[in-house]
């Protein structure tokens, strides 16, 4: 199973009866250290104080990732930063914290200095008696305060299982535990813990501790029913008598990590959010008949995902989706002649979305190093084709026919190679094709490119060797051809390894290639192929399958710890783990819960943070993009940049 981490922090100061919305700014280490400013909350269990916990003020570490293959430490814990001021004695490890009152009531007053290296702040409360009379050491609950120098007198928060579930969710790609929260100091892993902060106020109110409805643009629906249920889930441990009452005793045997069972309410939900498709019934039982938090799920879910479900920005149609340096979601429709942008938190940047630039029944989507938006577009069922750019900033660069030149002729799959070369694959050309554009969308010489086995052209990714791979969708092969001159490879086209009827692909950390079908040749359903770099199979003739039923495997991404992601066209969201292990199990992770079931999704990209957006065509009146908050690892974004200073050192990384 993925293992990844959790951040608990909120990405907007949340005043009293207010809840204030993100600041998106350049990440970057503040330049001087600050005196703290007072902060004032409540911890509650459910709908009941909590007195006695232990309240402490953590800051987000930069000094590395806590997550997979690397051991929880010194360097990556978060930082402490409450003083003796507190009049408490440090706890075992050091530690300073402020004590809630009998009403559950804290206040945290000008006894810490906010640090220029580590601005990101956010609370733990620990222990405490929910009202049983007793202290409960399994309670951890958390809430973000985001920036540390802009806390105010006026900062209040609830701390409940709301705020844990929201701050997990939100955050999980940046912590092993409740106290080891870190990412590296990169500008795009700054960029990843910002927009991850942002998410909180989709997600829930922290000055009242209620989940939301709708998201801060008003153009996302929330899953409300499953954060309350989640959060339900949580209260039933924290409202007991401690860690051997009956609700903790099987609620850490239900949200493990791995083999590892949690000890406390805030690891278990970390590893819910990363185990979402993991004993769905046995957790749902925990709310009881009962729950403090309404409304719930009247039934036990498919999944615990969090996928808030956006609409408007001039979707119509969505089909392919790219996400740039700053985390905006960039969405290519098949109708309206319309390109989408969604800020980190699915705000829309325009109403209407961006027209021109010849756009006309796009395909395909792909942004390269200077952030220029590049789509490939059918053009009236292939009347035309033509390659559109667009600045980051949404305006049409190619004139109103755009590039037509160049050989693009029904263009499916597009990939950037890592010298910024443009190459898109031609399902109608005779003979078939792919075609390569430079940076400034001149064509290149001697496009298009054919050869090498090329029959019906589909996906297409790069790989950090130069290389360029193509799913052939009518011969079950895939070609291998060389970026630098655009001639095939010898060993074109490759079959074997359970290819049936390929269409997409996508190159891993390690080198090796991931192509989707529609189709498996062993059993005539969707199964994933792994080759090695060199295009030996790694699969047998089954390939990996999740054995979802009618599944169509259209789009692939990785993240950054080896998962694979697969749109599937008939159900939704699949997760396959680097070894082929279907993650999210026979049914996907397929709903956007409150909404229905995902309706024939095409494309997908996992962002800087761990989102993963997908769009969904078929779903309302102009369709609409899903973000499964969370599931998966941060990834450098756009997937140029995996190519270039400072990464370069594989085809996928983590900010």
């Amino acid at each position: 199973m993925r293992f990844s981490c959790l951040l608990f922090v909120s990405c907007a100061l949340v005043f009293s009866g207010c809840s204030a919305g993100p600041v998106f700014k350049s990440p970057a280490t503040p330049s001087g250290s600050t005196l703290g400013s007072a902060i004032s909350g409540r911890v509650h269990g459910g709908q009941s104080p909590i007195s006695g916990a232990q309240v402490y003020l953590y800051a987000v570490n930069d000094t590395g990732y806590a997550g997979p293959g690397i051991a929880a430490s010194g360097t990556n814990t978060a930082v402490s930063l409450l003083t003796s001021a507190t009049g408490n004695p440090a706890d075992g490890s050091g530690n300073y914290y402020v004590t809630t009152g009998s009403d559950g009531t804290f206040s945290i007053t000008g006894d810490y200095t906010c640090s220029a290296a580590t601005p990101n702040v956010y609370l733990l409360a620990v222990g405490g008696n929910p009202g049983t009379g007793s202290n409960n050491s399994a309670i951890v609950l958390a809430a973000g305060l985001g920036p540390c120098s802009s806390l105010t007198s006026t900062t209040f928060v609830m701390i409940n299982e709301v705020s844990t579930v929201a701050a997990a969710y939100a955050s999980a790609g940046f912590a092993t535990d409740p106290t080891h929260v870190s990412s590296s100091n990169t500008t795009l892993a700054l960029r990843g813990v910002e927009n991850a902060l942002a998410a909180i106020v989709n997600l829930e109110t922290l000055s009242t501790g209620v989940a939301n409805t709708a998201s801060l643009g008003t153009n996302g629906i929330v899953p409300q029913a499953v954060i309350d249920t989640l959060a339900n889930i949580l209260a039933a441990c924290v409202n007991s008598t401690g860690p051997s009452s009956a609700p903790c005793t099987t609620l850490f045997a239900n949200a493990k990590n791995g083999g590892a069972s949690p000890s406390d309410t805030g690891t278990a939900i970390l590893n819910i959010a990363h185990n979402p498709g993991a004993n769905i019934a046995n957790l749902f039982a925990l709310q009881g008949s009962s729950p403090p938090f309404i409304p719930d799920l009247s039934a036990a879910p498919n999944d615990f995902t969090v996928a808030i479900y956006f609409t408007g920005g001039g979707m119509e149609i969505p089909y392919d989706v790219a996400i740039d340096a700053k985390g905006n979601v960039w969405v290519a429709n098949q109708a309206g002649d319309k390109l989408s942008e969604f800020d980190a938190v699915g705000v829309p940047a325009s109403a209407t979305g961006y027209s021109g630039g010849g756009l006309s029944e796009a395909w395909a989507i792909a942004i390269d190093s200077g952030g220029n938006v590049w789509i490939a577009n059918q053009n009236n069922s292939l009347a035309t084709s033509d390659l559109s750019e667009f600045s980051s900033t949404g305006t049409a660069v190619t004139t109103s026919t755009g590039i037509t030149t160049g050989g693009i002729d029904g263009p499916r799959g597009m990939t950037i190679d890592k010298n910024g070369n443009i190459w898109i694959t031609n399902r109608s050309a005779t003979p078939a094709s792919i075609s390569e554009y430079g940076s400034t969308g001149s064509p290149a010489t001697g496009s298009p490119f054919t050869g090498g086995g090329l029959t019906f052209p589909w996906g297409i990714a790069a790989d950090l060797a130069g290389n360029l791979w193509v799913a052939n969708k009518t011969t079950s092969t895939i070609s291998e051809f060389t970026a630098s001159t655009g001639a095939p490879n010898a060993s074109s086209p490759i079959s074997g390894g359970g290819l049936g009827t390929p269409v997409s692909v996508a190159v891993d950390a390690s080198g090796d290639i991931w192509v989707g079908d529609q189709s498996n040749t062993s059993d005539l359903d969707s199964a994933l192929s792994k080759f090695s770099s060199s295009g030996t199979p790694i699969t047998g003739s089954a390939g990996y399958d999740s054995n979802t039923p009618n599944s169509e495997y259209d789009r692939i991404a990785i993240d950054g710890n080896g998962n694979v992601w697969v749109a599937d066209y008939d159900n939704g969201l699949c997760d396959f783990s680097s070894s082929g292990a279907a993650v999210s199990g026979e049914s996907g992770f397929c709903y956007s819960h409150g909404t229905g079931q995902l309706g024939e999704p095409w494309g997908l990209a996992v962002d800087l943070s761990g989102n993963v957006w997908v769009p969904d065509p078929q779903s309302g009146a102009s369709g609409a993009i899903v973000e499964f908050v969370g599931v998966a690892t941060p990834v450098v974004t756009p997937m140029v940049a995996n190519f270039l200073s400072p990464y370069g050192t594989a085809a996928v990384n983590r900010p």
